[in-house]
C-alpha cells in the first residue's frame, strides 16, 4: 500500500494516568501496522517517553510533527497539543490529567473537521476527572455528537461475533425507564439499520430488539413498556422497511445463542447489552459511534487504573479499534460510490 492510500488515523491520548499510553505504545511497537495506516497521536511525546521508561520498552518509533503536511509514514507521529510539564502518577487520575485528555480530544476533532485526519480512535478517559467547564458529558459519545452537530448518535459495540447497540448508554439505571419512548427507539433502529448497511456492508440487516423488563414484562405483570412502547416502535420500524423482530427477553435470547441469527441487537440499557457483548466478543470488541459525519472508534474498555503502568494492559481492543475504523471508512466509501448517480460516479472515477 502506497503512502497516498494509507488512511491518516487520529489518536487521542486519553487519560495519561490510565492504560491509554501503554496500549498505544504496545500497538505501534509492531512495525507492520504502518503498512495499513499513518497514525497521528494528539498529545505530548514526554508521556510516551515516560511510559517507555516505566515499561522498559525501546522498540517504538515516534517523532513530533510541526504540521500535517510532513508526516512520517513509518512511525507514530505526535502532534504537540500541550507543552506543560505533567507529573504522571499511574493509576491516579486528577483534574490535570482530565484537562490534558480533553485538550487531546479537542485537537483530534479539530483536525478531523479541517481534513487533516480520516478517522478518530480514542483512548480511554476517566469520566469523573473529565468533568469541567468544556466537558459536561457522560462520555465520548455525547461529546462527539454535539461537536459534530448531530441531534442523534448511536453507541454501537461491534465485533465479528456480535454487534450490540444501545437505546440509552451512560445513564443511571433509575433514569432508564424515563428515557425510553417509541420515538427514541425508532430513531435508534433507523440509525442502526443505516449503520449496518453503510458502515458494515450488510445489504439487508436483521435486527433483534430486547425488552426492558424481566420476561419482557410477562404479559404486563412485570411492566407494560414492551406492550406500550417497544412493540409499537418495532411495528413502525417494519413499516419503514427495517427488518426487525422482538422484543426478546435478554437472558433467554443470549442463553440460547439467538444472537447468531441476527446482524445486530438493540438493547435498552448499558449493562443489558454490554455484559453479553463483552463476554462473547472478549478482547475483540470495539466501541463505534454511529450516526456521525466522522468515523470514531475506541477500545471497549476503560482506563483500568488498577493496572496502569504495570505492563499488564492488552492492546488487542485498541488494535481492533484502529482496523475497524479503517474498515468502516473504506466500506462507507464503497457504499457511496456504489449508490452514486452516473454523473457522480464519473466524477469519483476522475478524482481517483
Amino acid at each position: 500500500m502506497s503512502r497516498e492510500d494509507k488512511l491518516r488515523v487520529g489518536i487521542t491520548m486519553g487519560d495519561v494516568a490510565g492504560i491509554g499510553p501503554e496500549i498505544i505504545i504496545k500497538t505501534f511497537m509492531d512495525d507492520r501496522i504502518f503498512k495499513h495506516c499513518t497514525p497521528i497521536l494528539f498529545g505530548n511525546p514526554k508521556v510516551i517517553g515516560y511510559y517507555r521508561r516505566v515499561l522498559n520498552i525501546d522498540d517504538i518509533k515516534y517523532s513530533t510533527i510541526k504540521d500535517f503536511n510532513h508526516l512520517a509514514h513509518n512511525s507514530l507521529n505526535i502532534s504537540l497539543v500541550w507543552e506543560d510539564e505533567i507529573d504522571i502518577q499511574p493509576g491516579q487520575p486528577n483534574e490535570t490529567t482530565g484537562k490534558f485528555a480533553l485538550q487531546s480530544l479537542e485537537a483530534a476533532v479539530k483536525a478531523m473537521k479541517d481534513g487533516h485526519i480520516d478517522v478518530i480512535v480514542t483512548a480511554p478517559i476517566n469520566k469523573k476527572v473529565m468533568q469541567q467547564e468544556h466537558f459536561n458529558y457522560p462520555g465520548h459519545t455525547q461529546y462527539l455528537q454535539e461537536a459534530f452537530e448531530r441531534k442523534e448518535s448511536l453507541m454501537f459495540m461491534v465485533s465479528e461475533k456480535l454487534k450490540v447497540a444501545l437505546v440509552t448508554d451512560h445513564v443511571p439505571l433509575h433514569e432508564v425507564k424515563g428515557q425510553i419512548n417509541k420515538e427514541v427507539i425508532l430513531k435508534k433502529l433507523q440509525l442502526m439499520d443505516e449503520s449496518l448497511r453503510v458502515d458494515f456492508g450488510v445489504e439487508r440487516p436483521r435486527i433483534a430488539v430486547l425488552g426492558l423488563n424481566p420476561h419482557v414484562g410477562d404479559n404486563g405483570l412485570l411492566g407494560k413498556e414492551e406492550e406500550e412502547i417497544i412493540l409499537p416502535a418495532i411495528t413502525e420500524a417494519k413499516k419503514n422497511n427495517i427488518l426487525v423482530t422482538g422484543p426478546y427477553a435478554s437472558d433467554g435470547f443470549f442463553g440460547a445463542c439467538r444472537h447468531l441469527a441476527f446482524d445486530g441487537v438493540l438493547a435498552m440499557y448499558h449493562d443489558q447489552g454490554l455484559i453479553p457483548f463483552k463476554f462473547i466478543a472478549g478482547e475483540d470488541g470495539v466501541n463505534y459511534t454511529a450516526g456521525l459525519p466522522a468515523v470514531r472508534t475506541s477500545p471497549d474498555h476503560g482506563t483500568a487504573e488498577d493496572i496502569a503502568g504495570k505492563g499488564k494492559a492488552s492492546p488487542s481492543s485498541f488494535i481492533n479499534a484502529i482496523f475497524t475504523a479503517i474498515d468502516i471508512y473504506n466500506t462507507q466509501k464503497a457504499y457511496t460510490e456504489m449508490h452514486a448517480n452516473p454523473i457522480q460516479k464519473h466524477k469519483l472515477k476522475d478524482e481517483r
